[in-house]
């Protein structure tokens, strides 16, 4: 699902890559992953999923969360299945004392954009995301 998700932002196909960036991130416990799963044993089915990076806010002098990257499959869309992930990161930073949860979503992401202020999500005017590639 996460080379699914990568591809979806453009990014090419990396099955092998995928897998071992997840698997280091939660070997070093440098994220949480929340699944959405349907079926049981072998026929369990991968239906989305949300994963969360800890950050800081200096200004609040708290811990927050990340919401890095939220992915539901092609197939399972519409189902509510991206609002339960979304509510489940929320959980989490409740559960963690977390001051904030923080997202960025493409500007022409007009469906994501809806759901998030549906969820109480509020848009930054005061702040511009810069990026530096350093690589």
């Amino acid at each position: 699902m996460f080379d699914q998700y990568r591809q979806f932002y453009g990014k090419p196909h990396d099955a092998a890559g995928a897998r071992q960036f997840i698997s280091a991130r939660l070997e070093r416990g440098d994220s949480i992953l929340f699944l959405a799963i349907e079926g049981t044993g072998s026929r369990e089915t991968g239906l989305g999923f949300v994963q969360l990076y800890p950050i800081f806010s200096s200004l609040q002098m708290k811990a927050a969360w990340l919401l890095n990257d939220l992915f539901v499959v092609p197939e399972a869309r519409r189902r509510g299945i991206a609002r339960a992930l979304l509510d489940r990161a929320r959980r989490h930073a409740l559960e963690s004392r977390a001051c904030e949860l923080v997202l960025s979503t493409g500007v022409d992401n007009k469906p994501a954009q809806a759901l998030y202020e549906s969820l109480g999500y509020q848009r930054d005017t005061g702040f511009y995301v810069y990026v530096l590639p350093v690589s």
